[in-house]
């Protein structure tokens, strides 16, 4: 069986962020099952930044991850060296703003998670099966996901700077079932083209290098004291880079992914792309699925009642971590009579309470929360994105994010069809029911 890993104890490295020059100290600490892969900001007061696709901010040349005011730039070589390497779930402790730069390559991550050695679970890992062709493009840059039947990820990428470039076109094949990430791609370094340095530096980008410390590259090759570690280097990075990026779903994709000079954005459009494919097959299979929790049922779990139990069915349950149900909304809702006459919508509020809703069926499924009440606390990075009229059918989800002895902390979604239409952070208090 497939199973998670993580790393088998702590282990440390320094360094400097590769654009800030900033020293940072980094620790990989082992995180059990099903956790992921997370950032924690020692430096702002323990503040966690999953690595994840939804948290991704536009930067220049790089992948940044951000949740709330923490950030960390520059994580695409670590995520990748993580992908290569099969670790599922990890803490990763910093205390600055960016991961260290290294020698622009993967290979230092490689090296030192390396020493901590490996430890498997029992849980099995889970994959990202790409089912049907998902495309996004940029100009003349594309970037596909084809299915395949192969269990591991393949990757074909081509790079080409035209006839005039000073990098020739190049083409790189790599496939995680019998390839060699370890030495034929975490090797590879970042480079930038020596035409492109005086703008970077301008803008106060990469000050504190040299042509030692990373490759800068002219129709010569490689400028000053340097020289490339393959032929075709400036593609295998480029492989580096692409890997680390998907890595940011979340669990290894199976399927053939087709690059034709991608960059960091046109990878993230892709990771959302699949988002929505996963969500999108996720909510049919939902809805053939059988009642897992019918109204009287939810009605002995719920303390809502008439007009305010705003969830009809549930239709999915996954244990503590994740619930699934839905809300038909009629002309018969009452709130439509001054909401607004001529031009009915649902009030934004009564979504966020049908979200929080349902987020309380997921509460209600652990054991010791029996007989306690989640009592709505906060609401947090709110978003109302498209109305809803009668004849809408809302699909609520609710995911945990941490679920304690007294609170509750929960990420909530609200689809019309294939489209969001409402999200929000909800925390609980967990109350006694007879208070």
């Amino acid at each position: 069986m497939d199973c998670q890993q993580t790393i088998a104890k702590p282990v440390s490295m320094d360094g400097r962020g590769l654009f800030s020059g900033a020293p940072v100290h980094v620790t990989f600490r082992p995180a059990p099952p099903d956790h992921g892969v997370v950032f924690v900001r020692t430096d702002l007061a323990g503040a966690r930044v999953p690595a994840q696709i939804q948290h991704v901010i536009d930067q220049h040349r790089r992948t940044t991850v951000q949740h709330g005011e923490a950030s960390v730039a520059t994580c695409e070589h670590c995520l990748s060296a993580l992908a290569g390497m099969g670790i599922d779930n990890l803490v990763i402790e910093l205390d600055a703003a960016e991961l260290p730069g290294g020698d622009g390559s993967a290979q230092p991550y490689l090296d030192i998670l390396s020493t901590a050695g490996l430890l498997a679970s029992e849980t099995p890992r889970h994959r990202l099966v790409v089912q049907t062709p998902v495309s996004v493009s940029d100009g003349d840059a594309v970037l596909a996901a084809l299915p395949c039947d192969s269990p591991q990820m393949q990757v074909t990428y081509q790079l080409d700077y035209g006839k005039e470039g000073p990098i020739g076109r190049q083409l790189r094949v790599f496939d995680f079932t019998n390839g060699d990430y370890a030495h034929q791609i975490a090797p590879a370094r970042t480079f930038v083209l020596e035409a492109e340095v005086r703008a970077l530096r301008a803008a106060g980008v990469g000050g504190h290098l040299t042509a030692k410390d990373i490759l800068v590259i002219n129709r010569d090759g490689p400028v000053g004291d340097n020289a490339f570690r393959f032929d075709d280097e400036p593609v295998r990075h480029k492989i580096v880079d692409l890997i680390g990026d998907l890595y940011l779903l979340g669990a290894p994709i199976q399927g053939r992914i087709v690059a034709h000079k991608s960059g960091h954005a046109l990878n993230h459009a892709l990771c959302r792309e699949l988002v929505k494919q996963v969500q999108t097959q996720k909510r049919q299979d939902f809805a053939r699925s059988r009642n897992v929790l019918d109204i009287r049922r939810l009605s002995r779990i719920l303390p809502h009642r008439y007009p305010m139990l705003l969830v009809d069915r549930v239709i999915e349950i996954d244990e503590q971590r994740r619930v699934v149900g839905i809300k038909n909304v009629t002309i018969n809702e009452p709130f439509f009579q001054g909401h607004y006459p001529g031009a009915p919508i649902m009030p934004g509020v009564l979504i966020v309470e049908a979200m929080a809703q349902i987020a309380g069926v997921l509460v209600a499924q652990k054991l010791e929360h029996t007989g306690k009440l989640a009592v709505l606390l906060s609401l947090d990075r709110v978003k109302l994105r498209k109305p809803v009229t009668p004849g809408d059918q809302l699909i609520l989800e609710a995911q945990t994010i941490r679920i304690r002895r007294q609170l509750a902390h929960m990420q909530c979604y609200a689809y019309v069809g294939d489209e969001l239409a409402a999200e929000a952070e909800i925390k609980f208090m967990l109350v006694d029911d007879d208070q």
